[in-house]
């Protein structure tokens, strides 16, 4: 299963490099939890939209998600190639269990809105971006994690496409 998520990932951030040449997009991954891949393209000066993938293997069990947002960029005029953004979206999380509570194996769904808070940083000289968040999450109507989460963050490291 494992393989399979990672393969999965693999090929859609390859897909999605493939088809952005011509945009100014970026393809990396988010270094936190779970660990996903990332594409970000900026739709208009200010406005970006964000679609991420992500697989988490834990003690009682792993998860998968996918979701999106959009994100409004603001520049921090002090320091070039500083940018703040917020924004939201939407996430679906696959679970599945592992002699969670003493049961056997089980999954399920549950869909969340997600928020977002962060800072965005584009090196001058190198095709490289970094970013740095906050995913609050409200998750809604399913099992276990019902209602609001302090949410995920993560440092993004990702290329830059022109």
């Amino acid at each position: 299963m494992k393989k399979l998520i990672f393969t999965l990932m693999f090929v859609f951030v390859c897909l999605f490099a493939a088809h952005s040449q011509n945009y100014k997009s970026a393809v990396g991954l988010r270094l936190g939890v779970p660990v996903s891949a990332s594409f970000k393209h900026f739709i208009n000066e200010k406005g970006a939209v964000e679609v991420f993938l992500g697989y988490r293997n834990w003690t009682f069990g792993s998860w998968f998600n996918v979701g999106g947002l959009y994100e409004h960029h603001l520049p921090i005029t002090s320091v070039e190639g500083l940018q703040w953004y917020f924004g939201g979206g939407l996430a679906a999380f696959f679970w599945n269990y592992d002699n969670f509570l003493g049961s056997d194996e089980f999954g399920s769904t549950s869909v969340g809105v997600v928020g977002a808070l962060g800072l965005d940083y584009k090196f001058a000289n190198a095709p490289v971006n970094l970013s740095i968040d906050w995913l609050p999450l409200f998750y809604l109507g399913n099992g276990y994690y019902d209602g609001f989460s302090g949410g995920y963050g993560a440092l993004s490291v990702r290329y830059t496409l022109k």
